[in-house]
């Protein structure tokens, strides 16, 4: 157990520095963003995204989508939310949902789109609860009720 501890604390050390360089990466990149310096911010963004921020990843979808810096790209904004999707986030999980409502970057798969708004709504997010209703309301993905 005595030669654990060091070990243990050593881990807890360089993960702690990880996450400050993250979060000053990030913030580097979100004031560049603010700045419209895309190429910044994509210099500081994707790097964290690849390494699995899941707010990083999205912001990847969003510039992806809306063709912020790059150009737009349906397919790798759905590549981006999906990785942000996967980890919880609630805004990649209703965007990864959209795009496969309505068929952008991926084919029209309404099951799908369902399936990323019940997990943003289980989070208690408004929009994805609206969506999902709306999903009922018309029967896509779902029996209509």
């Amino acid at each position: 157990m005595r030669r654990l501890a060091p070990i243990l604390l050593t881990l807890a050390m360089l993960l702690g520095s990880a996450g400050e360089v993250w979060s000053a990466n990030y913030q580097k990149g979100q004031e560049a963003f603010l700045k419209k310096d895309y190429a910044t911010t994509l210099r500081e963004w994707k790097p964290l995204a690849e390494q699995g921020n899941a707010d990083a990843q999205f912001n990847l979808g969003q510039m992806y989508y809306y063709g912020r810096g790059v150009p737009q790209d349906y397919k790798t904004a759905v590549k981006w939310y999906g990785l942000g999707a996967e980890q919880g986030d609630v805004d990649a999980q209703v965007n990864l949902g959209v795009m496969y409502h309505d068929g952008l970057g991926v084919p029209v798969n309404y099951k799908t789109a369902v399936k990323w708004f019940k997990r943003a709504a289980e989070q208690r997010y408004a929009v994805a609860q609206f969506n999902l209703g709306w999903t009922y309301d018309k029967g896509k993905g779902v029996p209509q009720d």
